[in-house]
């Protein structure tokens, strides 16, 4: 496996975050489709995945992570994300997956863009070694809203969405440096505390 940082947000131009790529579209979204598994397989082998990762970051700096129980990266804390739908406008992307991962609404507003990255992985969403994925990912942060204060108590963590990840921990970067139970993928969010 290996992970190739693309961009960061320091290397964009402010006009580049005025972009329509990071804004609400201007014309009318196609609907959302869906594929047969079958042709879902076949898109992963073929092409990259566009997702967004969640990088929700309490008081303390301690950022969420889930534990993983689907493949790729299955066993492996991760910060909450996923995938693009066809058709599916980014801002209502973030939307859906605030509320699939983290069962929040947050306004989009909250989030801002913290950079382009890029996962590879040696297999796929059933687990088979061999077919490769390959994700261009968008990541964004934000920093836990003072009315949810509450999600920085461990106990009170169960409550979050069961249906991709076992469990929630809030870890800070310094602890995930030294944590290799922590994905790769997710450390090199923070390469400064990496070094």
């Amino acid at each position: 496996m290996s992970i190739d940082f693309v961009v960061s947000t320091s290397d964009l131009a402010s006009s580049d975050l005025a972009s329509p790529l990071l804004g609400s579209p201007s014309v009318a979204s196609p609907s959302v489709a869906s594929l047969s598994q079958a042709d879902f397989r076949l898109g992963v082998e073929l092409l990259p995945l566009v997702s967004i990762d969640l990088l929700l970051r309490d008081a303390g700096g301690r950022y969420l992570l889930g534990l993983r129980g689907n493949p790729p990266a299955r066993g492996s804390w991760f910060v909450p994300g996923g995938r693009i739908r066809k058709g599916e406008p980014m801002d209502a992307a973030l939307r859906r997956l605030c509320d699939d991962e983290l069962g929040l609404a947050l306004h989009r507003d909250e989030w801002r863009l913290h950079g382009v990255y890029e996962h590879f992985y040696d297999d796929n969403f059933a687990g088979e070694q061999g077919r490769s994925t390959h994700y261009v990912v968008l990541a964004f942060i934000a920093q836990l809203p003072a009315h949810l204060s509450d999600l920085q108590i461990e106990g009170r963590l169960s409550r979050l969405p069961a249906e991709q990840h076992s469990g929630y921990r809030w870890a800070h970067p310094r602890a995930m440096a030294q944590d290799d139970t922590v994905h790769p993928n997710t450390r090199a969010y923070f390469p400064e505390y990496m070094r």
